[in-house]
């Protein structure tokens, strides 16, 4: 009999790692010997591609020590460029505009947007390297203006384009409109007439157009613009009507980033190639850029910006086959509860439940840093006379759960999430198991995912350096709902998160009166370790505003985060906060308004960082899969848990094909 210090050492352990698991000949129960859960933050860098996974890694590529405020906002510009392309715009049904608007999830889940998603990038970006920065509505266009040196510049991510003036600095709005409508008003016939205009352009035309668009580097001898979907001509028709252009602001709910997170079994494959899978396919929507190829037709710039991916939609997977016999179930689960592993106590099924007389339960959390676009649950279950095993899934978080399934009879079994998970970032699946015998041979959880071909960290040809590593062992809950009713049933609302609303109204939400408030529930596996609040508002009085507050103690005391201010028509603000009290595992986050005027809430996103309980390093696999003059070629390298740099050599120009990273352990 072990003495009472072991025993309490191990019940330490087992309580730190938020895990029930109980001790075999102890105390009736199964030992675990489980390795380390989950790791989290894998990053696979390459010299020959920038890392933009999130906010922070973007501004260490782009943003260097010394750099002028024009500098910075150029680069800010150039990174917009280079890792998003003009295109019909992903559809989320998350955000009031419908589409992403986060430049980070745009660089990394899709790579395209329209010229409103570009805007906000800029804007977005701009903002978080300390510049001003603002959008403006034009004829069937939308642009960016950023600050610097106390003066408004426009730079279009969009048609990749800005207007140089006398001095070389770019142009502002008022400056490029000024400057067509003193041209048109002596040319009338061409004002609004595409069909003239397009033929005045050609053959250098454009030159003998308005004086400040002369200067401009983006137009080809035609008068064509890098990806040739505009020209001169439309910029002429964007501009040329001042009734039509106004101030806006292309908001986003920043949060977003990517956090490769592994168990053992679980893999995450990214291919630069596309099966023709994309977000919008739900309802017939297109894409496309689905079939373009990079340095041809309206991709036919972006080598120029250091692309080296074939194409811009990627499609990948992710898989996770549970390990079910060593135990190894409890490592990558929310809850395991009165289960036992085949290798544990020699019973059968790989797992099972221990004790019959009570319900077993495996509980599961699948996050994924890409959107989902498929999804099926695969096992082979084994279920005796008046057992059963009952399958729920839960999207928001674990806040309400519904059942999908209910299996009677041993046998291989499928079932399609699709319908559950699509454009779905995480989800929860949650497996109870009554009657003794009753387990599983096998459980799979399989999906096609979404991802963008160029922030992929690529190779080229020769050396290639390498950086990999594992970051903070941290994991994120995410609350975010559309504010737009209309959504329902095309993805989560903010209500499905239990907001409460008290004086808060309408499409989008507003103050029905002088004050009102929102308040949500957010609950983590681990401590937290910080709250981000990104949000996208209006606030015309100066006295308008939502004060955003966090409380962890269940509302009987709040801390300040941040205000989103007015006066504005429309802004966005990224709030991080991390004065959370030692050992606190679920927060209030609140939205308390004030309105004189008006107060308007378009976007929000509360991202709940916590320390995995089941987190730390372990030895990761990476492996690239590419060809040379069509023979594959493969480099599989495996990390451990300090960040180390290694080289890829590729003899000649390769075709980029797959990176997989798995766990090596």
């Amino acid at each position: 009999m072990p003495d009472r210090g072991t025993v309490g050492r191990v019940l330490g352990m087992v309580v730190a790692c938020g895990v029930a698991v109980v001790l075999a000949s102890w105390c009736g129960a199964v030992e675990s010997k489980e390795r380390v859960g989950v790791v989290s933050h894998v990053t696979v860098v390459s010299d020959k591609t920038e890392d933009v996974t999130s906010l922070e890694a973007w501004k260490r590529s782009f943003i260097k020590p010394g750099m002028t405020e024009q500098q910075k906002a150029m680069a800010v510009w150039e990174a917009v460029v280079r890792y998003r392309h003009q295109d019909n715009p992903p559809n989320e049904f998350i955000n009031n505009e419908g589409h992403p608007h986060d430049p980070i999830k745009d660089f990394n889940v899709y790579g395209y947007g329209q010229c409103c998603c570009a805007s906000a990038n800029v804007q977005a970006l701009a903002r978080y390297a300390g510049l001003p920065a603002r959008g403006w509505g034009l004829a069937a266009h939308s642009v960016p203006e950023v600050q610097w040196d106390g003066k408004w510049h426009m730079l279009d991510g969009s048609l990749i384009t800005y207007f140089p003036k006398a001095d070389g600095t770019p142009a502002a709005v008022s400056d490029i409109i000024a400057s067509i409508s003193q041209w048109l008003a002596a040319h009338p016939e061409l004002k609004g007439n595409d069909g003239k205009l397009r033929k005045f352009m050609r053959d250098g035309g454009w030159k003998n157009g308005p004086e400040l668009l002369t200067s401009c580097p983006a137009y080809d001898h035609n008068g064509w613009l890098p990806a040739a979907t505009h020209g001169w001509y439309s910029t002429m028709q964007e501009y040329g009507d001042p009734k039509k252009t106004f101030v806006y602001e292309y908001g986003t709910a920043l949060g977003y980033e990517v956090n490769v997170q592994l168990r053992r079994g679980e893999r995450l494959t990214r291919n630069w190639s596309n099966i023709g899978l994309h977000v919008n396919a739900l309802e017939g929507g297109k894409a496309g850029s689905l079939k373009g190829v990079v340095g041809e037709d309206q991709l036919r710039y972006s080598p120029k910006h250091g692309d080296l991916a074939p194409g811009r939609i990627g499609n990948g997977t992710l898989e996770y086959d549970v390990p079910l016999a060593d135990g190894g179930f409890r490592g990558g689960a929310l809850r395991a509860e009165n289960l036992a592993g085949q290798k544990e106590d020699g019973k059968a099924p790989a797992a099972h439940v221990q004790d019959g007389s009570k319900s077993g339960v495996l509980e599961i959390r699948m996050p994924c840093s890409y959107v989902y676009l498929s999804g099926q649950l695969s096992a082979k279950a084994v279920v005796p006379t008046r057992g059963e095993i009952i399958v729920a899934f839960s999207d928001n978080n674990g806040l309400d759960w519904k059942e999908v399934a209910r299996i009677t009879a041993s046998g291989d079994q499928a079932i399609d999430l699709k319908p559950l998970v699509y454009r779905r970032y995480d989800y929860r699946v949650r497996l109870t198991m009554k009657g003794a015998g009753t387990g599983l041979e096998s459980l799979r959880l399989s999906h096609d995912i979404q991802h963008s071909q160029r922030a992929l960290p690529a190779l080229a040809q020769g050396d290639n350096t390498i950086p990999a590593g594992e970051g903070e062992q941290l994991g994120t809950i995410t609350v975010e709902g559309s504010t737009n009713a209309r959504y329902a049933g095309k993805n989560l609302l903010l209500a499905d998160f239990h907001a409460e609303m008290r004086g808060v109204e309408g499409v989008p939400l507003h103050l029905s009166g002088g004050t009102g408030d929102i308040t949500l529930p957010v609950s983590t596996p681990g401590d937290l370790k910080r709250l981000r609040v990104g949000a996208h508002y209006r606030a015309r009085d100066a006295k308008d505003g939502w004060d955003v507050q966090a409380s962890f103690d269940g509302g009987k005391t709040w801390k300040g985060i941040g205000r989103l201010a007015g006066p504005t028509a429309g802004n966005s603000e990224y709030l991080v906060f991390g004065d959370v009290p030692s050992g606190s595992r679920s927060a209030l986050v609140r939205l308390a308004g004030q309105q004189k005027g008006t107060l308007v809430l378009f976007d929000l996103r509360v991202s709940a960082d916590y320390v995995e309980p089941q987190g730390g390093g372990a030895p990761v696999k990476i492996t690239y899969v590419w060809t040379e003059n069509g023979s594959e070629k493969r480099d599989s390298h495996v990390i451990g848990v300090e960040s180390e740099t290694y080289t890829i050599h590729c003899a000649q120009k390769p075709l980029l094909k797959s990176l997989i990273v798995e766990r090596a352990d």
